[in-house]
């Protein structure tokens, strides 16, 4: 069963369901992946979703990744990627796949440069992290290709449109 847990550490725009949405994203990436089944795993696997400001995601920009600057969102895997495949047959009572955090100073602006609404913005974003959480990334162009379909398509199901405009 798929658990997505969102916790606010700074005051994000209100009137939106902020966990409904990120579980929604969650999902929607999950399920396009290899490992589609852990959402109705018999363990309760936990994706952690913290929207927090710049000044947090720069200092964990800064610890882990040796960046000193602000981004739009981090992923921490909490599994090694070698290890995912076997997750939903696990007799373990929870699996923490990871955690997403989003800045919101970072996220707004992006938003408003690219044109498109916040809220769909941070579901991109959601996403973009769920893949990286089990195992996707962007370091060469073909696995940027291959992530950016599947960002695209988990978007389509959410009636979200191609955060890459023409591109795909």
């Amino acid at each position: 069963m798929l658990s997505v847990e969102t916790h606010e550490a700074s005051p994000w725009p209100d009137g939106l369901d902020w966990e409904g949405r990120a579980s929604e994203a969650v999902a929607a990436a999950l399920a396009l992946t290899p490992y589609a089944a852990l959402a109705d795993a018999a363990p309760l696997v936990e994706v952690a979703v913290r929207l927090t400001g710049d000044d947090e995601v720069q200092a964990l920009n800064r610890d882990f990744r040796g960046k000193d600057k602000p981004t739009n969102v981090l992923s921490f895997p909490q599994v090694q990627a070698d290890l995912l495949e076997g997750l939903s047959n696990s007799d373990d009572g929870e699996i923490l796949l990871g955690d997403i955090v989003l800045a919101r100073e970072t996220c707004a602006r992006e938003a408003e440069e690219k044109g498109v609404p916040l809220a769909d913005h941070a579901t991109h974003l959601i996403v973009h992290g769920t893949l990286h959480l089990v195992g996707y990334d962007h370091m060469d162009d073909a696995s940027a290709a291959a992530m950016e379909a599947l960002e695209v398509k988990a978007l389509a199901s959410l009636g979200i449109g191609n955060p890459y405009g023409d591109e795909h």
